[in-house]
């Protein structure tokens, strides 16, 4: 028998740990454990965000896990047809401009950048086709060539200047026709009728897997002229989605099975045969992908229990797990409206409004639990207000919070290094409802209102050294309670989005050190938001939008654009206090229940890590 060396010409080697990093093919024997150890790929599906509106029998395109597009599809409840684009980029999901028409049951194919979209149900459906053809470039959609005849429930690949569409209703048929970027024109038909087929590879080698009626097992591949039957599923479906890989390596995912039911089943093709490896998350059926065959985003939107899941399946021997919000250690009184700094494990949480008895107090959280530290230093006289509405920044150690105060507010400014409140410069007017970003010996202040009744909002900007105070230019659109980036934020590199101006607003505005742009806007219109970050790597979460009841809404800014991140696990309205970072954020307090009042909540963002398998030989 050969040895390991012979076979590779290398030794194994000698390890009291784990290499890290590693890489793929890795082999070692870990002195420490007693174990022969490799770097081998596991196959799973790890949780993305959520879309923005979950639907099914939409057009998904894209080539890599982390640029992807959906189009179009069926909003829940009443099957209503949609015009919706959304991107994904490997975080969450994006606005894009709407398709022309309203569809469903529509097949999609190319990259994010070079989009291609067509057939689907018109209304008032099934039986009106479309035979239109959509091409996208990232940013617009324009017509491209009509299909021969109306078609829906048809499958599609290749790309945007040589595309295939696959099968589908009426009949269901066995065409297909070929696509060269302005025209369609008719290619060998498929060895079996079907329809609800899912498609991947290229327009001269490409594959046709399951479909219906019956529900069928069988795969077919196509050389550019004619179509083979090649090794069957080991599952019959109709609805897999994926549209992940190549003709040689594939995907195919979820489904509707045999009773028909929703299937969680994953297989795998190298090109010879299919293997099952790791179910999905959710089951679901018609949710297309957009990647390879060993690193896909898969199961954006699709039928499921929740049509907005999005699932990312690696193959690799790091385990990828999603970013969440977990409950985190109850803050010690009932909270709202006060002012938060620092990070996620050494984070201040001082002042705030009734119906707490919250007064000047300020408490620390170490990760786990918060402790009472020092009161803060403004007079505690008047109304019990005095330290709500407060804005804060910096770290535990050098913070600063100014401002605040209701119904009258004030232009106190108080620095904190970690055990005491010191009165420092006042602001150059009283100010409610404004920001906070930056250190402390290199902040802003920006926005908020006057302070007295009728309370209206400002567009002023103040720079803080941590001693005094000067003007900085003014914000493009007055507002107040707005979001902004926080502790993590400069004197040079500041954001400013949402607020009521005095109505609710979307706008978004960078701050250079010299004055306010405005920017890409906010997904919604609405106030009282929670943030942690930077100007470019930012997360924002809950938020009031007028008329509507609390929100779990998470959503993060990566510099350009806003993208969804992973809900919430608590509803809040407003008033709710915040620290941390974009991947290691804190929320505690807001309006709502006594719980939420004194509840705490950590957002991590994703993480991997890598494991080595043990080489067993028993």
């Amino acid at each position: 028998m050969s040895t390991y060396t012979e076979l590779k010409g290398l030794k194994v080697k000698y390890l009291a740990a784990d290499p890290d990093p590693g890489t793929a093919g890795d082999v070692w024997y870990n002195s420490t454990t007693y174990e022969l150890k490799a770097f081998v790929g596991r196959p799973a599906w790890s949780a993305g965000a959520s879309m923005g509106t979950g639907r099914g029998n939409g057009a998904g395109f894209g080539t890599t896990q982390n640029a992807g597009a959906f189009a179009a599809g069926q909003v829940p409840p009443g099957a209503t047809n949609s015009n919706l684009t959304e991107e994904y980029n490997g975080s969450g999901w994006s606005s894009g401009e709407n398709i022309s028409t309203a569809r469903r049951a529509i097949a999609g194919t190319g990259s994010q950048t070079a989009g291609l979209i067509l057939g689907g149900v018109l209304p008032p459906g099934p039986g009106s086709r479309s035979d239109a053809t959509e091409e996208y470039d990232g940013t617009d959609w324009t017509a491209g060539g009509d299909l021969p005849a109306g078609k829906a429930y048809n499958g599609a690949t290749g790309t945007q200047t040589a595309g295939l569409s696959i099968a589908g209703l009426p009949s269901p048929g066995a065409e297909s026709y070929e696509y060269d970027g302005s025209s369609w024109t008719a290619a060998g038909n498929m060895n079996t009728d079907r329809f609800e087929s899912n498609g991947c590879g290229l327009q001269t080698a490409a594959l046709a897997i399951g479909g219906t009626p019956p529900m069928t097992a069988k795969v077919e591949s196509y050389d550019g002229s004619s179509w083979t039957e090649i090794a069957d599923l080991n599952t019959a479906r109709t609805g897999v989605g994926g549209n992940s890989g190549t003709q040689t390596a594939a995907l195919g995912a979820g489904g509707y099975v045999a009773t028909p039911a929703l299937s969680a089943l994953t297989e795998s093709w190298d090109g010879t045969s299919w293997t099952e490896v790791g179910d999905l998350g959710t089951a679901r059926a018609y949710a297309p992908g957009s990647g390879t065959s060993i690193s896909t985003l898969a199961m954006s939107g699709g039928f499921s229990p929740n049509r907005s899941l999005t699932e990312e399946f690696n193959n690799s021997f790091e385990v990828v797990t999603a970013g969440a919000w977990a409950s985190g250690g109850a803050y010690p009184v009932a909270i709202q409206a006060g002012a938060g700094f620092g990070t996620q494990t050494a984070a201040v949480g001082a002042g705030g409004a009734p119906p707490g008895d919250v007064g000047l107090k300020t408490f620390e959280y170490d990760g786990s639990s918060w402790t009472a530290g020092n009161n803060m230093s403004r007079t505690p006289t008047g109304s019990p207000y005095k330290s709500a509405y407060t804005s804060g920044s910096g770290i535990l150690t050098a913070g600063w919070a100014a401002g605040g105060g209701y119904p009258t507010a004030v232009d106190n400014v108080e620095n904190y290094d970690g055990t005491n409140w010191t009165a420092s410069a006042v602001l150059p007017a009283t100010r409610g409802g404004g920001n906070c970003s930056g250190p402390q010996t290199a902040g802003l202040y920006f926005g908020g209102n006057t302070g007295s009744p009728p309370r209206s909002a400002l567009a002023t900007t103040y720079e803080y050294d941590g001693e005094g105070w000067t003007a900085g230019n003014d914000l493009n659109t007055t507002r107040q309670n707005s979001g902004g980036s926080g502790p993590t934020g400069s004197q040079t590199a500041a954001l400013c989005f949402a607020g009521n101006t005095p109505s609710q607003t979307n706008k978004t505005e960078e701050y250079n050190g010299t004055s306010w742009a405005e920017v890409n806007v906010f997904p919604r219109t609405a106030s009282y938001i929670g943030y942690a970050g930077s100007q470019t790597d930012l997360l924002a979460f809950s938020g009031y939008t007028s008329g509507s009841a609390s929100v779990t809404t998470t959503t993060g800014y990566d510099g350009t654009n806003w993208s969804t991140r992973p809900s919430m696990a608590t509803s809040r309205l407003m008033y709710h206090t915040n620290a941390g970072t974009s991947t290691a954020a804190l929320c505690f307090g807001g309006e709502g229940s006594t719980a939420v009042l004194s509840s705490t909540e950590e957002f991590t963002g994703d993480t991997t890590a890598e494991t080595g398998s043990t080489i067993d030989f028993d």
